[in-house]
Order: structure tokens, then sequence, then C-alpha cells
């Protein structure tokens, strides 16, 4: 009996001893071994997952520094224009998204009607704040998913109007990989789970690819190719492909989107090698072909045409295009050829007749025109910093040392500014 209780001491022993042993070794183990075995015996799923070795994203650089395109008077006067003076109730995430990508997370100004960088920001990542601009009248922005956190997008109100366009603009403002994403029932996520819900959840047939290119390709590299959640293998190679197929005129802005998105992946393919030479051939060509298209349709007032991918036709058979249109197609095509290379410009004197002409058009609207289409004109702005090697924080802090703010004097009887919500 004696020697019966040994044995089963013994064995107990034995027993603590591989479960302590097992327990350190799957502690000690890489996250894809625990992962494998969770998944085998605890039936748990696990989500593919992009190693990224930065915590900020990437800058691709404006090429220049022309005050021939732009001067400094010229361009503080555009960016008064499209500063962000959106109300605090119901601020809407594509405005917000816009403002942030040319302002960036850290613009400030003295005017308190205006949103800071600060403000945006925490706007999109903070159902709370989300929340507080827009009570119960709007859907959250966030969406809460197994491993991660996505974002409502479409025309519905209160949403992200394009697939990604949240990531794309928080990246170019600059967020950081660890900056806090709260979410309507998590509260312990951050920007990198969006970035590898938005990996997991790409798909190459989506109408719009546009904004996952440029966030995808200002976090990952130098990682070329991933795998979704479904298993398939996507590729830069296959991006550059997606947006360069079809007719010049499809895609986000008159078509102009796609150009500044294949412009940046090669740019980014100088420095990390992210593309093939066959497709860098490819896309180049296409830039190629923009550029001698858009050098033969500019209007003699300087503007660019909605419908510039027909070339001569669109000048020697102009459509009735609405104002609004021009803006977008001239404002992103001086975006994208800032960070292009001269062998991809027009001539010279083209570029500086759009610049001219969009400096005009901006600052001949009021600010509430502008916030009317402020979308369209916060790429004016954006674009125009980018000819002076700057952005728009930096150089509007700058601008401000010797033009300090001046409180715009109140009409009697006129409504104060709403004040921020208490969050």
């Amino acid at each position: 009996m004696k020697s019966r209780k040994l044995s089963s001491k013994t064995l107990i022993a034995v027993q603590v001893v591989v479960v302590i042993a097992f327990g350190a070794a799957y502690t000690m183990g890489s996250r894809e071994s625990r992962q494998s075995f969770d998944e085998v015996f605890l039936q748990e799923t696990f989500y593919p997952e992009v190693k990224i070795e930065r915590e900020l994203p990437l800058r691709v650089k404006p090429l220049y520094n022309d005050p021939a395109v732009v001067t400094d008077e010229e361009l503080a006067a555009v960016l008064k224009q499209v500063r962000p003076k959106f109300p605090r109730k119901h601020m809407k995430p594509n405005h917000v998204e816009h403002a942030l990508r040319t302002w960036s997370i850290q613009s400030t100004f003295e005017d308190p009607s205006i949103v800071s960088g600060v403000e945006m920001r925490d706007f999109l990542v903070d159902h709370a704040r989300f929340l507080a601009s827009w009570g119960d009248e709007a859907a959250p922005l966030l969406v809460d998913e197994p491993a991660g956190i996505s974002i409502r997008w479409g025309t519905q109100i209160g949403g992200s109007v394009h697939h990604d366009h949240w990531l794309a603009s928080l990246t170019e403002a600059g967020i950081h990989r660890d900056e806090p994403v709260f979410a309507p029932s998590r509260r312990d996520m951050t920007v990198n789970d969006v970035i590898q819900q938005s990996l997991r959840d790409f798909n190459l047939d989506e109408p719009e690819v546009e904004w996952s290119a440029m966030a995808f390709g200002l976090w990952i590299p130098p990682v070329k190719q991933w795998k979704t959640s479904d298993g398939r293998s996507v590729s830069f190679d296959q991006i550059v492909l997606r947006l360069i197929r079809g007719d010049k005129r499809f895609g986000v802005c008159v078509g102009t989107h796609r150009v500044y998105s294949v412009m940046l992946l090669i740019r980014l393919d100088d420095q990390f090698d992210i593309l093939s030479d066959p497709v860098r051939a490819e896309g180049y060509a296409y830039l190629e072909k923009v550029r001698d298209l858009i050098s033969v349709c500019q209007f003699e007032d300087g503007h660019w045409p909605a419908n510039w991918m027909e070339g001569k036709t669109a000048l020697t058979h102009p459509e009735e295009i609405p104002e609004y249109k021009n803006v977008i197609a001239t404002g992103h095509h001086l975006e994208w050829l800032a960070i292009a290379p001269k062998e991809l410009h027009p001539p010279h004197e083209q570029i500086v007749k759009a610049a001219k002409w969009i400096i005009h058009n901006t600052t001949s609207h009021t600010e509430e025109e502008i916030l009317q289409k402020y979308t369209f004109y916060s790429h004016v702005g954006n674009a125009l910093a980018l000819w002076r090697s700057t952005h728009a924080a930096p150089f509007w802090k700058e601008w401000r040392k010797t033009h300090p703010y001046v409180p715009e004097q109140r009409a009697e009887n006129a409504p104060l500014v709403a004040p921020k919500p208490k969050l």
C-alpha cells in the first residue's frame, strides 16, 4: 500500500514536470509554433500577419522647390483657404481624412474654429470622439472584427467614402503604428491591427485599389508579397498591373488617383525593389502616356480638363465640364508631378500655367465655397506645398512667425463659434 502511494506521488510529480516543461517550451517557442499548436489542438483561427519593420510610415519626398510654380505668398493664400475649418458636430470622415493627409497630425492653428491635427486623428481613431460628433445619427466608423478593426466605408452618412482611404490618409499624415484605436467594443487594438486587417481583406477585383496601394506601399516594404485571409497571394506587381488596367477615365477622381498611386509605388521601388523589372517598365510606360496626354490637352487658361485622357480631342472638341471636375484634374496632376522625375513632366511652362490657374481658382472662392468641395481643394494645398519641397504644417508654422494670427472681427449679432464637445 505504501509503495502504491509512492508511485502515485511519483507519477504526479512526473506529470507536473512534464506540464511545466511543456509550458516553458510553449512560452519560449516562436509565435508561429504557438499559433500552429493552438490552431490544431484548440481549434482557434489565426490570420496571416505581415511583418512591418517600421514604427512610422515611409514618406516619398517631393523632388522640387520651384517658386516659379508657387511663391510663398501664393502658397500661404491657398493654405489659408484649405484650413480644416470644420464644424465639430457631424464632422465628415472624408473631409477629416483629406485634411489630415494635407496638414498632418502635427498641424496646429491659433484660430479655435479650426480643427488641429491631433483632434482630427482622435476623431478617426476613437469611437468615443466620433460618437461625440455624431451621436446615434450614424453607425460607428470603426468596425470590430475577430482579429482586428475595419473601417465602414461607402456613401452612408458618417462613413469613410473610399475603401482604405482612412488608412491611407492617416498613413500620409504620419500616424504611429502603435497608436491605439478604440472601436465600439475593443480597447486593445492599434493602427497595426487596422493595417493587418486591410492586408488580409484586400481583393484585387475591388473597384478601387488606389488607397490600399498607397497605404501598403508606405508601410510594408521591403515586403513585396503577402497572403490574404483566403490564402491568396498578393504582390505589388499585381497591384500596379491592376492600377494601369482599363481605360484611363476609370478610377477615383477622373482617373488621377491611379496615376498618383503608380508614381508612388515606382518611387518606393527605387529604394526597396518591390516591383519586378517588367512590371516597373509597364508602370513607367503608363505614366509616360499620361504625360503625353496632358501635354496636348491643356487649355489656354492653364487648367487640365476632367476628360484629360482624351488628349487633343479634349481641347479641340471641348465638353461642358463642371468647374470642380477641372479643379480635380488640375490639382491631382500637379500632385503626382511633384513626386515624378522630370522625364515624366510635360513642358515646365505648362506646369506653371496649371499652378497659376489653380491658385487663382482656389483663392477666388470664399471659405464656405471651398468647404463644399473641400476634398478636391485639399489636394491643391498638398500639391503646391510639395512643389516647394515642404508640407502644409511646417510651412504654415514658419509663415505665422512673420504673419501672426489676427482674429477675425465678428459681425454684431453673429453667432459665436460652437464650443468643442466635452469628451
